[in-house]
């Protein structure tokens, strides 16, 4: 009898199932969010463009964006972002570099990369995620040393020091 060939599938999370209760959190914040721009933001958005629901529609469709990438993402294994935590690192370097050089000031404060003539994006937004998986990284391959003072605490803090000096 020949053995079945095993398929090899994108990740072991595609079959599970959705964990409700968050889904309902997450998605009744999200209304709620979108109720309180709609009521703060429809006075001036009617001044403004001459349609109190300019704002609200825009945070609608990035929440919707938001959605779908929520689930996209909700479906890959946790551990695929292990491989990848020494890019996370340089990822944020460089995006936070790239600020300093082609950064767009906006109100005195020079925190934006813009893209488009009306989007921008603010790059310490995804370095608070890339230090997440840099740090989970990390101190999964380093578990043996962080009980020790020099080379558990101090060695990782050290990787702060570029991120929050150009953070600063």
């Amino acid at each position: 009898m020949a053995k079945k060939k095993k398929e090899k599938s994108f990740s072991s999370f595609v079959n599970n199932p959705i964990d409700f209760t968050l889904l309902i959190t997450i998605l009744l914040l999200l209304s709620m969010g979108l109720v309180m721009v709609l009521s703060a933001s429809s006075p001036s958005a009617l001044s403004e463009s001459g349609n109190s629901y300019a704002f609200f529609s825009k945070q609608l469709i990035f929440a919707i964006l938001g959605i779908i990438a929520m689930l996209f993402i909700s479906k890959i294994d946790y551990r695929f972002y292990q491989k990848f935590y020494k890019h996370a690192w340089w990822i944020a370097l460089i995006l936070l570099a790239l600020v300093l050089i082609a950064g767009k000031t906006v109100n005195g404060a020079k925190r934006w990369i813009g893209i488009t003539e009306t989007l921008s994006f603010q790059p310490s937004e995804l370095v608070k995620f890339l230090m997440i998986i840099f740090y989970a990284g990390m101190l999964v391959k380093d578990r043996d040393e962080l009980p020790l003072y020099w080379k558990g605490l101090v060695k990782h803090m050290l990787y702060l020091v570029p991120i929050i000096g150009l953070l600063l």
